[in-house]
């Protein structure tokens, strides 16, 4: 499950997608964002899975690749869904059983919710696959400048964040390993029951925080050996240009976001 994890994770080829600047994809990831909650019906979803597919296609990573990303919550998308359903009450009953009740409300607002998650997990995937670290970086310190002459720290938080999606592969491997090391001495990470599979959890989250505390020491260290100190007066070896083609994708992530709101007052389905 650890492997299907691909948020934070980079898939470096040759796109489209991944030439443009990164300030353009994070305006297009955070439109994308907003049109999954003004969708008010279930067809305009239609037209987000299909662009996300064909921003898939574009940008060359494989589509199971990108789905497998979801499996890891496909827990907290059923809990979500379960919950929505039983305790969001309409007028119109479909299934009854005791205190139980599920109403067309209910439901509706079920798989509203549960699509709203799984699109959402897609977007941001598409976002960490195709922009490296360093670029994201520089897209999130770009995105933020103007808001310097108020005293936002841009750099500092787009370091943080950065930093942040790039430690969750590595974490994951070093979950990785600690598993097999732990199960090489008799644990059971792959229980049906539970509260045992809880209770093989201990000895992986101690030497996981102890991994995790040991390299975010390493690395102050290492920023420290090369002088870091924020980023005043510091220099880009690649500057963000825009382009033709980031010209281009800013007309279409508005096209595609006024397209959603004209949805709302469309009545197919």
């Amino acid at each position: 499950m650890l492997k299907d994890i691909t948020l934070g994770q980079y898939y470096p080829t040759k796109s489209a997608i991944h030439s443009l600047d990164a300030r353009t994809k994070l305006f297009a990831t955070i439109i994308f964002m907003i049109s999954i909650f003004v969708v008010n019906q279930f067809w305009p979803y239609l037209i987000i899975l299909l662009s996300i597919i064909s921003v898939t296609k574009i940008s060359k990573i494989p589509i199971n690749y990108v789905i497998k990303g979801v499996r890891p919550l496909r827990w907290i998308i059923a809990f979500t869904f379960v919950i929505n359903m039983f305790f969001i009450h309409g007028d119109n009953i479909i299934w009854s059983f005791g205190f139980l009740n599920i109403s067309d409300l209910g439901l509706r607002t079920a798989i509203f919710m549960a699509l709203r998650l799984i699109f959402l997990v897609l977007g941001t995937s598409i976002l960490t696959l195709t922009t490296s670290p360093i670029a994201l970086t520089d897209g999130i310190e770009n995105s933020c400048a103007p808001l310097k002459k108020f005293g936002f720290p841009a750099h500092e938080l787009a370091m943080m964040m950065t930093i942040a999606l790039r430690f969750i592969p590595t974490l994951l491997d070093e979950t990785d390993k600690i598993m097999k090391a732990q199960m090489s001495r008799g644990a059971d990470f792959e229980s049906k029951n539970i509260v045992n599979r809880a209770k093989n959890m201990v000895p992986l989250l101690i030497p996981l925080f102890v991994s995790a505390f040991r390299r975010a020491e390493e690395l102050s260290i290492a920023m420290e050996a090369r002088c870091y100190r924020g980023g005043d007066n510091r220099t880009k070896m690649k500057q963000s240009i825009y382009t033709k083609q980031d010209y281009l994708a800013y007309l279409m992530t508005i096209l595609f976001l006024l397209l959603i709101i004209l949805s709302r007052f469309i009545n197919l389905i």
